[in-house]
Parts: C-alpha cells; sequence; structure tokens
C-alpha cells in the first residue's frame, strides 16, 4: 500500500522558515519533518511514498537525491585530480520514493488528483507533511479494511482550528465541516486510508478535498472516523515548531520510538 504525502503548500503561516524551503523540510531534530513521518510508516511496513510537492519542489528532490551525503559519513577524494566520494557507514531506508510536481498553486484535492496515475486500482494511505504522531498505522489499516467504505480519516480531540467532524457511536463520520473559531470537538488529523473510488470526488486544481469531497463523502456514508487518543501535533507555527524541537531534544518525543 502505497502512501501519499501531501507536502506542496507555501507553508504562510511559518513564513518564517518556508520562506527558504518547503514547510515539511523544515527540521525538528535536523532531519525535515517529513522525514519524521515517512520513518512512522516504514516502521509498519510501508515503505512506498508519493511525495505530492509544488513549492520549492526541486529542494524535496534534492535532499532524497543526496540523501546519502545527509545520513552518512562521506570522505571526498580529490587526490591526483580524481574526483570520488566514499561512502562511509553506509546508511540508507528501504523506501521507493516518487516526488511529483503538483504544481504550485494546486489545492490538496487537485494535488492528490494529479498522482492518480501512480496508485493505480488499489487502496492507499494519505496524510499531510506537516504533522507527527503516534499514530498506530497498523491499526488504522485495520479498522479501514473492516468498514468497507471509502474513506477513513484520523480524529484527535484538540482545541485547534482544524476540519471539525460530527461522529456517531458506530464511527460513521455524519458531517465534515470547515474549522470555526470557537470549536473545540474532534477534528481531521490527517493520517487517511483511502480507496481509489476517492478519485472520483476530486476534480481539478482547484478542489480543496477538506471541502466539497469531505463533505459529500460524510454525506454519502462513506467516510469514517479513526479516534486516536495519543499524540498529535502539526507545524504551523514557528511555536508549534519549537515545541516538537523541545520534545525531541529532550528525548520525549512521542514518535521518536519509531527512529531508535
Amino acid at each position: 500500500m502505497k502512501v501519499v504525502i501531501l507536502a506542496g503548500g507555501l507553508g504562510t503561516r511559518i513564513s518564517e522558515e518556508s520562506v527558504y524551503k518547503p514547510k515539511p523540510m523544515i527540521e525538528i531534530g535536523g532531519m525535515p519533518i517529513l522525514w519524521h513521518i515517512m520513518k512512522e510508516y516504514s516502521y509498519y511496513g510501508f515503505h512506498d511514498f508519493v511525495i505530492c510537492a509544488g513549492y520549492k519542489q526541486h529542494m524535496i528532490k534534492e535532499w532524497f537525491a543526496d540523501y546519502f551525503l545527509h545520513t552518512s559519513d562521506i570522505t571526498f577524494d580529490f587526490v591526483n585530480g580524481k574526483n570520488e566520494m566514499i561512502v562511509h557507514n553506509h546508511h540508507t531506508e528501504p523506501w521507493k520514493v516518487t516526488v511529483v510536481d503538483t504544481g504550485l498553486n494546486t489545492m490538496t484535492g487537485g494535488r492528490i488528483k494529479r498522482i492518480q496515475r501512480y496508485i493505480g486500482n488499489e487502496d492507499f494511505m494519505m496524510t499531510y507533511g506537516d504533522g507527527v504522531c503516534d499514530v498506530d498505522i497498523a491499526k488504522l489499516v485495520e479498522f479501514h479494511k473492516s468498514h468497507g467504505k471509502i474513506a477513513t480519516l484520523t480524529a484527535v480531540v484538540q482545541e485547534q482550528q482544524k476540519g471539525v467532524l460530527d461522529v456517531a457511536d458506530d464511527n460513521t463520520v455524519r458531517a465534515f465541516r470547515e474549522k470555526k473559531s470557537s470549536d473545540g470537538a474532534l477534528i481531521n488529523a490527517g493520517y487517511m486510508v483511502l480507496k481509489p473510488e476517492i478519485f472520483q470526488y476530486l476534480d481539478g486544481d482547484s478542489c480543496v478535498f477538506e471541502q466539497e469531497p469531505m463533505q459529500e463523502l460524510a454525506a454519502d456514508g462513506q467516510l469514517m472516523s479513526y479516534t486516536h487518543k495519543g499524540f498529535w501535533q502539526c507545524m504551523d507555527t514557528v511555536r508549534e515548531k519549537q515545541l516538537l524541537e523541545k520534545l525531541y531534544a529532550k528525548g520525549t518525543a512521542p514518535w521518536k520510538k519509531w527512529e531508535d
């Protein structure tokens, strides 16, 4: 099962850093938050990634192209006019990474629609490139397979301005609506599992996944909620980045266990 990561937005709310690099490439503990997200999926055996890039997408491609430079000791040998690179302590990941330029101004639904040809006719996972958690991915996938609906999202209880869910006792999502400043309810944390039928709900680059597609899925009874009661934190602002950095530096980051 492939993992799709939305990594193309401008990241305007953390512009202090996103002016220089794509938001998913902002570092926590010396590595991009994108890498931390991928490490969690990889821990559960999901190694095939499709990254929906856009803003400064070349930086994401270059980072993966130079992965050894970021993770290994390197000797550059210029003796006798040579230009050789020797990799020591060879370290890599069991990953296949497809980075797709899904456009600079494309909305979330449009980005997902653009990578349809890389997914094929199979279920896939999708999340945002700016949030870390300790969701049990294996249980999430098991739950998705158990109900047979098109979409499963991970819901967390947090007082933040995100998409708000109305969830029934049997975990059916009865309604999905955009944020209100007064909301403090179950919110959409990403970490979704989707059937290929999801592409029928997406139309064009201007399609915002969190608006009409999600609302239509809920109205059709095709959107389910997997409630996560553990850790989840997005990185929308410098303050949130500093919080994640602090947790990581102290060794108390809940998601770090996937990396040990």
